[in-house]
């Protein structure tokens, strides 16, 4: 890959979290201005919430810049799962700096609760953050839909390596679904006087965060302590075994997802009858340059001969 590819790779990368970095920045902003002249409790939540992700998507990019480092001494198959750890900091964040608080926040208004004011300002505020929030997490499908292929979208969230998009989708989500019980719950208190549905409407916004980040820590510490990487990559070292001419058979294959976009193999190989040592030696190199080049995120691959057991 070439420098220019290396920088669309990244610029790629990051672009997800940049927008939805700017956005909750001035949803952020607009939200407090809101939760000041109401006094909503809901609207409170919702902006805590919306400055907690300003913050968890520059500890992505901060994790995407860290796993880009190149492998060394102390580190010799590279910085890739700093993502995954930034992105399991993320889920954490998301579920005491959003989720605790705003279940807090809702407990405390519906024990005591206090009158709305100005809820045509909270009521604006919200509509135009649920329209830019509504925007986001469409985009974020859109790309999770082109990486997907046919897997089935859930199935694809369960599986897929790239921690940073399925977070910033998790995040996006959630501050969506929030809107809706926020603006829900800011009407209800207007339309009957009753300051107790905004301390609902708090306590609705905490339990999905908690939700949310609950999945996307399971999802993620499963990646932070070495999942394997995709099934099909088995298919390929099989196939490309039988090309080579040279293998016998597949023994075993390992697979250890490094990062996102990097992969590690690690397989034992049956080697025909009469093969000279030489021949061994390259019927591994053949075998080892057909994976990569139809797999372009495996960057490691250790292999060894050896007899069926």
């Amino acid at each position: 890959m070439s420098d220019g590819d290396d920088q669309k790779s990244e610029a790629h990368g990051t672009s997800h979290i940049i927008q939805s970095l700017v956005a909750n920045l001035a949803i952020a902003a607009a939200k407090g201005v809101a939760a000041f002249f109401t006094g909503s409790g809901a609207m409170l939540a919702e902006a805590i919430h919306s400055s907690a992700d300003c913050a968890n998507q520059l500890l992505l990019l901060l994790g995407v810049k860290k796993a880009g480092r190149a492998p060394d001494q102390s580190h010799p198959l590279g910085y890739g799962r700093e993502i995954y750890f930034w992105s399991f900091m993320v889920a954490m964040l998301l579920f005491t700096g959003g989720g605790v608080f705003s279940v807090y926040e809702g407990v405390h208004k519906i024990l005591e609760p206090e009158p709305v004011d100005h809820v045509w300002i909270g009521l604006a505020i919200l509509g135009f953050s649920l329209l830019v929030e509504g925007a986001s997490t469409i985009s974020n499908i859109k790309e999770l839909n082109l990486r997907r292929g046919k897997v089935p979208f859930f199935r694809y969230l369960q599986k897929t390596k790239d921690s940073d998009l399925i977070v910033v989708f998790g995040e996006n989500f959630a501050a969506s679904v929030g809107l809706v019980f926020a603006i829900a719950t800011l009407l209800m208190a207007w339309l009957t006087g009753d300051a107790h549905w905004d301390g609902v409407g708090s306590l609705l916004v905490g339990i999905v965060l908690i939700c949310v980040a609950i999945f996307l820590a399971v999802e993620v510490k499963s990646l932070l302590v070495g999942e394997a990487a995709d099934d099909g990559i088995r298919a390929t070292v099989e196939a490309a075994a039988e090309r080579s001419g040279k293998v016998a058979s597949v023994l075993r294959v390992i697979t250890i997802q490094q990062g996102p976009g990097e992969v590690m193999i690690a397989m034992k190989l049956r080697m025909k009858d009469g093969l000279t040592t030489d021949d061994v030696v390259r019927g591994i190199n053949e075998v080892e340059k057909l994976i990569k080049a139809e797999r372009a995120e495996v960057r490691w691959i250790f292999a060894e001969p050896d007899f069926e057991a």
